[in-house]
């Protein structure tokens, strides 16, 4: 058996869409990847993200927004970044590392659990699984 490949979704909150990322990798594709999350200033886990992922059966309600420094010697193989602030901000980690962006829309409007907002946060969910069903067809 292969060795789990470990995945970091990085981007500037670590609250919505990189926390997305990281439920949806780890419901894909469990058997094949170790899936973290992490972002260049962490906040918290948006509330609408949870219920999105709820949702589709995903429980996310215990992440934790990290900062990326926590995973700079963890050996991570691939980085994917889900925001141009993300991508700039990002910290060099070791050569050896592939990288990865993707220029997703932040669906972040402010904290409440506004019903306006849930089709926003649904639809970037449907964005990163797509993009996640390409990621895990590459490899």
């Amino acid at each position: 058996m292969r060795k789990k490949k470990k995945i970091l979704f990085i981007c500037t909150g670590n609250a919505c869409r990189s926390q997305i990322a990281e439920g949806l990798l780890r419901s894909m594709a469990p058997e094949h990847y170790e899936v973290f999350s992490a972002g260049s200033q962490p906040n918290k886990v948006h509330p609408m993200s949870i219920v999105v992922m709820q949702e589709i059966g995903i429980d996310i309600s215990q992440h934790t927004s990290d900062p990326i420094s926590n995973y700079l010697n963890k050996k991570i193989d691939t980085i994917i970044t889900v925001c141009d602030n993300a991508r700039e901000a990002c910290p060099v980690f070791p050569s050896n590392v592939e990288k990865i962006h993707w220029s997703i829309k932040d669906p972040f409007r402010g904290w409440s659990l506004d019903s306006k907002d849930l089709v926003r946060f649904q639809e970037i969910r449907e964005e990163i699984k797509e993009r996640i069903i390409d990621f895990i067809e590459l490899v």
